[in-house]
């Protein structure tokens, strides 16, 4: 991928199917997590592209860190953003942390394995990399777009009727 944006499509389908139990900004920052490595050796021009980070072990150890570091960033930016507020503060649970975090390193993985060359997703165990071309790149971008698109519609009119049946049943104890 063309580093992470294209890998938030999936992320924000998982937000519109687990809402409140995944965390999209945890997930969108195990992803910049992810490619600190391939954009190293971009800069330096040493060192394998999609390296140890691009491996399911690689991932998991991507994933804890992003989850611990995550929390608390993800926390900061909703505070930020004015979406936590003092009064009522919102706090991500570990359990939601390390599910968003493990989610985004391990399909990080999966969609690199499909598209890129060098990355070889089950090392030390298997050195080939039988995902790679599963399905074509455009088709796999248009996956990751997609997937994003039904994502946000979904969230979006999920929480369009949360909102208007809340106002019905207010309206209703009046």
């Amino acid at each position: 991928m063309p580093f992470t944006p294209i890998h938030m499509g999936p992320g924000i389908l998982f937000k519109s199917i687990l809402q409140g139990s995944f965390s999209l900004m945890v997930f969108g920052w195990t992803q910049i997590v992810m490619d600190v490595q391939p954009l190293i050796v971009m800069i330096s021009g040493e060192g394998h592209l999609h390296g140890f980070t691009h491996t399911y072990i690689g991932a998991v150890i991507i994933a804890i860190f992003a989850a611990l570091s995550g929390k608390y960033l993800s926390e900061l930016g909703l505070k930020l953003l004015g979406v936590s507020k003092k009064i009522n503060p919102i706090s991500i649970t570990w359990w939601v942390v390390f599910l968003s975090a493990f989610i985004g390193s391990f399909s990080h993985v999966l969609l690199d394995s499909i598209m890129h060359s060098d990355v070889e997703p089950f090392f030390p165990f298997m050195m080939d990399n039988q995902l790679l071309g599963l399905i074509t790149v455009p088709m796999l971008h248009k996956v990751c777009l997609y997937s994003g698109l039904f994502g946000a519609a979904i969230y979006f009119g999920f929480n369009l009727k949360v909102k208007r049946e809340s106002k019905a049943d207010n309206k209703r104890k009046l």
